[in-house]
Parts: structure tokens; sequence; C-alpha cells
């Protein structure tokens, strides 16, 4: 679809925003959300006619891309035969995307409950490991975001818990490991390993291990910098777990469903978690969808045993339809194995290639689809371009470049000190050397701030 300006609908749609809706994580009279007329592929566009190329996925959930015609096609079928339906009941759509999930997830997760989103699947995750084991602690790492609801957000371990943050939620904190900004002194990814699992073992033993339910990490954290794990970390963790017969939770609301080149990011490491959440690319965000994938050791405990929870809207037939449409597209189009490939002989040199131009660009890391720019002032004390948590002035240099992306074209996905680099999975080389175009030269912009 080629954009057309309509500068009066974009107003009158701008107009309505800003009298009628409420923006989350916003204050509100300082925001200015664009209009957006329509999206197509990994491109959206304004009613000016301009055109983004989307580095985002939304909020890495559009793995697809926008309006995939089989995922629309199969939402407006499942509309015409069955629109909505109770979750205790079995219906097709529902079993289906049930089944296709759990053939996809690592080990024994074969027991879906659906939900809403993310934050939900997280909430119900860590219910169902506090209703396993008796016990009332959660450990989370800092730098981790597990959603924006009353437990998610305690668990969260960004500045964007704090706020909320009630102290009494039975959360304790550790720090997970993150070689480029160690919190252990390490010297190398082996030493960071090392010492990350001594200091989850300390924590655990201060905390009481009878008290602790779960241990919940997303397994590469997204949000908060895209850090993966060095060899051996959740293989730690996982044993860990295992001795102090506490829940391991793995979060793959963001990482799932092909976003690091495999299904799910923890076959990267060979771990399979008591349970695990997911959201987003599930079906690329085209109707809300989440759950939680649950192991037989966990699901046993449920058997004769009520579950207390539930959602209206669980599993609800048109988003389980997108889910079913999304998965089998991802199979028939190999999006899966397009995301692994570009990754590795696209995506990782051209940044490293950015990395070798640019002063501001302190370190590249990820894998597949998911990526991400540490931006500094200065490469040889690693200081970050911009303060943590920064706002206003303080943020000016990072909201400097991000201007300068849009005005290439390129919509970024900017987070504290740090551009992600997020594409749809199914992206091609063609765009993405035309986004890479851009990001050289907002880089530049980033680059006057360097010391």
């Amino acid at each position: 679809m080629t954009p057309h300006a309509d500068p009066q609908t974009g107003a009158a749609v701008k107009a309505a925003d800003r009298a009628h809706v409420f923006h989350s994580w916003s204050a509100q009279g300082l925001i200015d959300p664009l209009a957006v007329a329509g999206a197509e592929g990994a491109y959206f566009w304004d009613y000016d006619g301009n055109r983004y190329l989307d580095f985002t996925s939304g909020l890495v959930y559009t793995n697809i891309g926008y309006q995939h015609p089989k995922v629309v096609a199969a939402i407006q079928e499942q509309a015409g035969r069955l629109a909505t339906f109770a979750p205790a009941f079995a219906v097709q759509a529902r079993s289906e995307a049930a089944r296709l999930i759990a053939e996809r997830t690592p080990g024994d997760l074969d027991r879906i409950f659906f939900t809403n989103g993310g934050a939900e699947a997280v909430e119900h995750a860590i219910r169902m490991a506090r209703l396993h084991t008796g016990r009332p602690k959660v450990m989370s790492a800092y730098r981790s975001y597990h959603g924006g609801t009353a437990t998610a957000i305690n668990i969260t371990g960004d500045p964007r818990r704090w706020a909320s943050d009630s102290g009494t939620a039975g959360v304790v904190h550790f720090w997970g490991p993150f070689p480029y900004r160690s919190a252990f002194y390490a010297a190398d990814e082996d030493q960071e390993c090392a010492r990350a699992l001594a200091h989850l073992e300390e924590t655990i033993a201060f905390e009481g291990p009878g008290t602790v339910a779960a241990i919940i990490l997303e397994t590469i954290p997204g949000t908060a910098g895209i850090m993966v794990p060095p060899p051996g970390y959740l293989a730690g963790v996982r044993e860990i777990c295992d001795r102090h017969g506490i829940v391991l939770v793995l979060d793959e609301v963001m990482a799932g469903f092909g976003r690091t080149g495999r299904w799910f990011a923890a076959e990267h490491f060979g771990v399979v978690p008591d349970l695990m959440t997911f959201a987003k690319g599930v079906n690329s965000g085209y109707v809300p969808l989440g759950g939680v994938a649950i192991s037989d050791r966990i699901a046993a405990t449920f058997e004769r045993r009520p579950y207390p929870g539930g959602l209206t809207y669980s599993g609800h037939p048109l988003a389980c339809a997108a889910a079913v449409a999304t998965i089998e597209a991802m199979e028939e189009e190999k999006v899966v194995e397009n995301a692994a490939a570009l990754g590795e002989t696209v995506v990782g040199p051209a940044l490293r290639a950015l990395a070798e131009r640019h002063p501001s660009v302190g370190e590249v890391r990820g894998t597949g689809m998911f990526w991400a720019l540490d931006l500094v002032r200065d490469r040889a004390t690693r200081e970050p371009l911009v303060p943590y948590n920064a706002s206003g002035e303080a943020n000016a240099p990072m909201a400097a470049f991000a201007a300068a992306c849009k005005r290439g074209g390129l919509w970024p996905f900017v987070n504290m000190n740090r551009t992600h680099v997020v594409p749809p999975c199914n992206i091609t080389e063609a765009e993405l050397k035309e986004g890479f175009a851009a990001l050289d030269a907002a880089l530049s912009v980033a680059d006057e701030h360097t010391v």
C-alpha cells in the first residue's frame, strides 16, 4: 500500500487522542503521539504521507510484520464462524493454538494456560509457583521487565517499578550477568558467569532457600538491554533451582516465537524451565494473547486441586485463530530461519561495522532479530551517553539521536542509553540495509556528544 497525505483526517485523529486517550508510562501533557494512518510489512506511515521503517516491531511483537494477509484472513474467518466463547469450553481455535504452541516449547511444557498478555502470564506463573511450592518469595533480576500489573511490576527490576513498589510483595532482586557493565568486576564471560551464580546462591542462602518459590528470568533480557547470558549461566540457575526445590520461570514474552532465531530463546542454552511465559510474537500482536506453558510437574499439582485463577477472555477465539495462522505462516515462510540467518550474516556484521565507525557505540550485542547498541560518552570508561533513567535535558543526546533516525525514515526503539534493533523477523536484507543507512547517519548525531 502506498501512503498518501490526508492531514485533515490526521488532525482529527490527533485531536480525539489528545482529548480522550490516557497513554501509558507518560506525563499526559508532555507527549505528542504520532497519528498513524496505516502499516504493512515492516513499514508504517502517518497522515502527512511520511513512511517509516519500523525497527521496533511495535513493542517487539509484530514478528511477522503488519497486516500479514494469512493472519488477517484467519481473524476474519473466525469472526464469521465463532467470534467469542467462554474459556470453560473446548473450542477448535483454542485447542489448536495450544497444540501448536506446545509442539514448539522445549521439554515437557505441554499444558497452556492462556492470558490476554505478558503481564498476566507472569502474574499467573508466579501464582502457580507459589501454590505448587507453598513458599512466599520470588527472586528476579535487576535490569529486567516483567509487566505492569501488581505482581509483575514488583518483580520488574527497572525504574518503572519504583512508583508502584509495595515493598511487601515477597520479591527479592539480585544481579544477573552482564559482562559489559559487570556488577562482579569480572574479567571475562567465564568469570562473570561463575560470580553471578555465586551471588545468586549466596542471596538464596541469606533469604532462606525454603522461603523461595520461584526464580524468574527473562531468558534474554529485552527492554533492559538485550543481554545474552554467558554460556553456562542458565544451566547453573537450573541446577540451583533443582537443588533447592525452587521453580524456574523463564519469561519469553519478548524473546519467544522466532525473535532470537529459535522458536524460544531457551533453546540456545539447552535449558527447560518449569514454567514459561509468552505473549507478543505468539500472534504478532494482532489480537491480545499471552500465556503460561506448564511442565508436567506443575500441572500435576492442579490435577485434583482447583487452580484459583482465570480470565473472562482466556484463549479468546479471535486471538487463538490469529496465533494458529501466525505459527503456520512462520513455518511455511521459514520466518524463524530467516531471523537466524539474517541475524548472523547481515545484522551482526552491519552493527559491528557501525560500531567501528562511531565512537558513540560502546557495545553491540544480540542474536536473530534481537540486538542492542549500548551508546556511550566515552568508550574507555563506558560512561553511558545519558545517565541512568535520564529525562528532560539530561536525556537530550538520546532524544537528538532518535529525532535523527525519524528524519531518515527509521522508527527506532530507544531506551535509556541504548537503541535496540528489533525489526520484524521476516524483514528482508534490502530493508535491513535501508535501516542501517539511516542508523549510520543518526549515530553521527550521537557521536557529537562523545568525549
